[in-house]
């Protein structure tokens, strides 16, 4: 847990060193129950849970996210302040036990500010967190704290039962890898994912005057395979507006849901839009999320572009089976700094060849900005490239794609 503690022992409550595992075990049996109407085979889960989390990471996983299912489901039904108290404290605690798993899996972001334990909290020990701790690190951080409050709001006003009719009259999803490898094959060059992107956080606004169905539409003329569109409001001024405006405008190319994902529902969410892919983020997803995921998009037609961002979590993603496109961004999270030597690093060797046989399409991202840019990341391996910035901000994006490939690209 992040922050300082401020350790008080409550009185009459003895401190007796234990085991991490035995603590664990305990702590999760007792905090995780809320009485006698338990189910005796959530109990035993959760002991085995524990006892099982040092040697099997993703055992450990798993079975988190059943207890966090299967406790919710336990306590749904309406009670006193109480057992509200004990649900808070419940999902507290199941938040701090997935973020440990996540940590396991190199995951550094964390999915909410560590607020401490709810009021009311009955335990050995009383705590107090210090401001540091409940600080985003960086901003991708910061993004993904502030995503996870409103996708709460947004499935409280639209919850999953009510989009399947929204689903059904949503237009058909189009073959977004099918459309990269066949621009990679018409021109012998990346087939181009071009971003309509107003702004970004650490840019700020990119364009001015900016109309999204007017670029999506200079992108398709110069020669974009897809199109990426931002849908984040706070940190990129996008919104799921643009991206309806541009697949209700008739615009043929494949349409990335540019978003930050943090819960399965926005993946029902964006393929109602007219979404044809959504990207999913391997430093923020664990890989059970990743998994569940991609089956999710795949039942309701989405591509996932699941993006990496160095070699542990592309070892990660290519241990999961069902992803056939991987992003590399060549942006460090934690600098902001963009090399795109990061691509070749992360193609190279042994993980190369896995990326080959495994007939994975690697995607570049960050940092393209001319023909030489381009022709490096295509030699080291990939296929296709996701660019905005060096696009959007030229006042004709079509001859902006002509000056990114160094040729016209167009149909």
């Amino acid at each position: 847990m992040e922050g300082l503690a401020s350790l008080r022992t409550i009185p009459n409550v003895p401190f007796q060193p234990i085991s991490s595992s035995t603590r664990r075990s305990k702590f999760l049996s007792r905090r995780l129950n809320l009485g006698p109407s338990m189910d005796s085979s959530l109990r035993n889960s959760i002991t085995l849970t524990s006892s099982s989390s040092s040697s099997s990471p993703m055992f450990t996983a798993i079975r988190a996210q059943q207890i966090e299912s299967e406790a919710g489901s336990a306590a749904a039904s309406p009670g006193t302040e109480s057992e509200e108290n004990a649900l808070k404290v419940k999902e507290w605690e199941v938040g701090m036990f997935q973020d440990e798993v996540a940590a396991t899996q190199g995951i550094r972001i964390r999915r909410r500010p560590p607020t401490g334990p709810p009021l009311h909290y009955v335990g050995p020990f009383q705590f107090r967190l210090q401001n540091e701790g409940n600080t985003p690190r960086n901003i991708l951080e910061e993004i993904v704290w502030y995503k996870d409050k409103e996708v709460s709001q947004m499935k409280e006003r639209r919850p999953l039962f009510s989009l399947k009719k929204d689903l059904e009259r949503a237009p058909p999803a189009r073959d977004f890898l099918g459309a990269l490898k066949a621009a990679y094959l018409r021109t012998n060059l990346p087939g181009l994912i071009a971003e309509v992107k107003k702004a970004s956080p650490s840019r700020g606004v990119l364009r001015e005057d900016f109309d999204p169905v007017e670029i999506a539409q200079a992108y398709e003329k110069g020669g974009a395979a897809c199109l990426s569109v931002l849908t984040d409001e706070k940190f990129f001024q996008g919104s799921f507006e643009n991206l309806e405006k541009i697949r209700n405008a008739g615009v043929k190319c494949p349409l990335l849901c540019k978003e930050f994902v943090v819960d399965a529902w926005q993946i029902y969410y964006a393929r109602s839009k007219g979404a044809d892919a959504i990207l999913l983020i391997a430093a923020v997803l664990p890989d059970l999320d990743i998994k569940y995921m991609v089956k999710i998009c795949k039942m309701v037609g989405l591509t996932p572009l699941v993006e990496v961002h160095d070699e542990k979590e592309m070892d990660r993603m290519l241990a999961i089976e069902g992803i056939e496109l991987i992003g590399i961004n060549n942006r460090n999270l934690e600098t902001f700094e963009v090399d795109i030597s990061n691509t070749k690093k992360l193609l190279e060797g042994e993980r190369g060849q896995k990326i080959r046989e495994k007939n994975v399409i690697i995607v570049g991202e960050s940092g393209l900005f001319t023909p030489d840019d381009i022709a490096y990341v295509q030699e080291a391996g990939v296929k296709a490239v996701l660019v905005g910035e060096s696009i959007v901000k030229q006042s004709d994006p079509t001859k902006g794609i002509t000056g990114l490939f160094g040729k016209d690209i167009s149909v």
